[in-house]
């Protein structure tokens, strides 16, 4: 724990949030003042986007910056991620009501809603601007309860554990930001897309029983759009859902890659330009120590 707290405030806030039960307000300030935060903010352009705008490149655009910005914790009310919230619902809604990078396209990738609902929320974005992506969100469901991004391309007829575990981030987000439009519904949903991946037990193919991919059970921080075990649980974490038998293989992966002394390293982060530079393979990771932390404390 002393590892943590003396490292990055964003860190050291989730720490003291999530393994202390403490919500520090003036710890969360310095995430905007010092660390990971400062530089990502620093980053933003006259423009008042990051990277070239709002999908690319990977993983410098507005787009993954903002879900970064969230994924430490910055303050909801900052002016800078509610600016460009604002300029994302202004700019980047297409024609079914979805955000999209592709600005002519008639069907919006539900993964990129369900990123993008995240941040929004976490943000505190108006609420009317919302519900058309919660419309686009809900229409997108498969009829094994989950999603995938790949509907709104060349078609799909089994649901995606990436973007099934984007959607359950952002309904939670969503959630517990307050916002009531079609709030149901969307439990309903969350609640199915959360059984599709316990039927999977998270990480393993419901036909042959084995691992669908061998990077699902590597860590990895900022997942970005990828799943893994650790992301996947964390989701899970997140949105109060009761610990269950088939959580159990993906809880074991996080014990097995625990060291001896009590961290986590990470995997090699996912190809792209980045703002941020974080531990390589091999060495101590505490975002992945926080949350694999904050995952077997609520699981193990």
């Amino acid at each position: 724990m002393t590892w943590l707290l003396d490292g990055d405030p964003a860190v050291a806030y989730q720490a003291t949030r999530d393994l202390l039960g403490v919500d520090d307000a003036r710890l969360q300030v310095r995430i905007a003042d010092e660390g990971a935060g400062a530089t990502l903010l620093a980053a933003r352009g006259p423009d008042g986007h990051w990277g070239a705008g709002f999908y690319n490149p990977k993983w410098t655009s507005t787009h993954y910056t903002l879900l970064e910005l969230r994924g430490l914790g910055l303050a909801p009310t900052h002016p800078v991620a509610r600016d460009a919230c604002a300029l994302v619902l202004r700019d980047h809604k297409v024609r079914d009501g979805g955000v999209d990078p592709r600005p002519t396209t008639r069907h919006s990738d539900v993964c990129v809603n369900g990123m993008a609902l995240n941040y929004l929320s976490w943000f505190g974005s108006d609420a009317d601007q919302l519900a058309s992506i919660v419309d686009v969100i809900l229409a997108e469901q498969m009829p094994d309860g989950g999603f995938n991004c790949r509907t709104s391309r060349t078609g799909a007829t089994h649901s995606s554990v990436h973007t099934s575990t984007s959607v359950i981030e952002g309904i939670t987000a969503y959630e517990q930001a307050g916002y009531s439009h079609r709030r149901a519904e969307l439990r309903d949903a969350r609640t199915s897309a959360v059984e599709f991946l316990l039927r999977h037990r998270l990480f393993r193919s419901e036909r042959t029983g084995k691992p669908i991919r061998p990077d699902f059970t590597r860590l990895h921080y900022p997942a970005r759009w990828y799943f893994d075990v650790l992301r996947g649980l964390d989701a899970l974490r997140a949105a109060g859902i009761d610990y269950d038998e088939r959580m159990r293989d993906a809880c074991s992966v996080l014990e097995k890659r625990r060291r001896s002394d009590g961290r986590w390293v990470a995997q090699r982060g996912y190809p792209g330009k980045t703002h941020l530079t974080y531990p390589p393979p091999g060495e101590p990771n505490p975002w992945v120590t926080l949350i694999a932390l904050r995952v077997l404390r609520a699981y193990a």
